[in-house]
């Protein structure tokens, strides 16, 4: 049962949705605090190596945000199909996009004054020795 009386800030958002995006083995994981520019608090930004890796990413996200945070993207724009997906959740924006359109759009060097956020590199590894 999900505590309806628990809101989730944007940085637990931000930062379930890079947990999760990794969990999909997402690649070049990338949050950026973005609040300063008033269109959202976050971008996280991922990279989906073909259109089901895409759609497994959003279908994640999507899945998990609502059980855990009960909250739902306003919208979700493009498709596995056009290689970039975008989940607007309000507070955090989500791309999901392929090797070329990364390369192609360069969002980290649009908002490259923008604070980066420590995006785990991978949970998968577990400690070192």
């Amino acid at each position: 049962m999900v505590d309806m009386s628990k809101v989730v800030s944007p940085v637990e958002l931000s930062e379930l949705c890079v947990e999760l995006a990794d969990d999909r083995q997402a690649e070049n994981i990338v949050s950026l605090e973005v609040s300063e520019h008033g269109i959202t608090d976050f971008f996280v930004l991922c990279t989906g190596n073909s259109e089901p890796h895409i759609k497994a990413i959003s279908d994640r996200i999507g899945r998990e945000a609502r059980k855990r945070y009960n909250v739902r993207p306003r919208t979700v724009e493009g498709d596995p199909s056009s290689h970039w997906m975008l989940m607007d959740f309000g507070v955090v924006v989500v791309h999901i996009m392929t090797p070329s359109m990364r390369e192609q759009y360069q969002l980290e060097s649009l908002w490259g004054d923008a604070p980066k956020r420590k995006a785990m590199e991978t949970l998968s590894k577990g400690p070192t020795d």
